[in-house]
């Protein structure tokens, strides 16, 4: 994600869940067990969902502190870490120079934001209407807010709130948890 760049919304692309697979077969074997999960999350880990083209992956693992455990190995990939993160429930990471972009988002296994995460993914590949429905919203803002990241993730807000209330009506209904690691 460079700060600078215009946001682009890109109709699905079959090609995510395999370019997901291969990264994260490589996150496997960097990582071992230090990763107690690797999942394709975000937009492009939802088959039909129109999306920025940059594959979101997770990384669960015990505990983010210390960070020597995880940070290296994937700096060892090529990654690069971003230190000044705001979001401090997270490590972020972003792809290695000169392929397909894709960020890397490290996170406790267990918390809140790791399971939001698989729960508004598994949510909206069970709905399509509502999947539409946030690709109709980000397709717009898009437009709108091409060349301002900062005012696309906030007039999302209302949509992803919307959607994310839906999915733990869902959750409690279905009796959802996250299924195996997608990695």
């Amino acid at each position: 994600m460079v700060a600078d760049e215009p946001i682009v919304v890109v109709p699905y692309d079959t090609r995510w869940p395999e370019e997901f697979q291969r990264i994260a077969g490589r996150l496997r074997s960097l990582l071992g067990p230090v990763a107690t999960r690797i999942d394709h999350v975000g937009s492009t880990a939802v088959p039909g969902l129109a999306a920025k083209p940059v594959i979101d992956i997770q990384v669960s693992v015990a505990s983010i502190e210390p960070e020597l455990a995880f940070v290296g190995p994937l700096e060892t990939y090529g990654l690069h870490y971003q230190r000044e993160n705001p979001d401090r429930t997270k490590r972020f990471f972003l792809g290695r120079d000169g392929e397909r972009r894709f960020h890397v988002h490290v996170r406790r296994e267990g918390s809140i934001d790791e399971q939001l995460n698989l729960l508004f993914r598994d949510y909206l590949r069970v709905h399509p209407a509502d999947a539409q429905e946030y690709a109709e919203a980000k397709r717009a803002l898009a437009e709108r807010f091409r060349n301002d990241r900062e005012g696309y993730v906030h007039a999302k807000e209302p949509t992803v709130w919307s959607l994310l209330q839906r999915a733990h009506d869902w959750s409690q209904e279905s009796g959802w948890s996250p299924g195996p690691s997608d990695g």
